[in-house]
């Protein structure tokens, strides 16, 4: 009998270990998904006149 309740409890302590590693896992995910979506980063924007320069190879001191 005391062989069943030694593997009964590392089998808990896997599970237990699993559990924690995948809850981990998804507040990672949330944290990513949160910082990706809240960056409020977009594309540089830029007037004609400063495209035209930088296609010519003008740059502005």
């Amino acid at each position: 009998m005391a062989g069943r309740s030694s593997t009964s409890f590392q089998k808990r302590q896997k599970e237990l270990a699993r559990q924690e590693k995948q809850r981990d896992k998804a507040g990672k995910r949330v944290a990513r998904k949160e910082t990706k979506g809240n960056s409020g980063e977009g594309p540089e924007v830029m007037s004609i006149e400063e495209a035209e320069l930088l296609r010519q190879g003008v740059t502005e001191q």
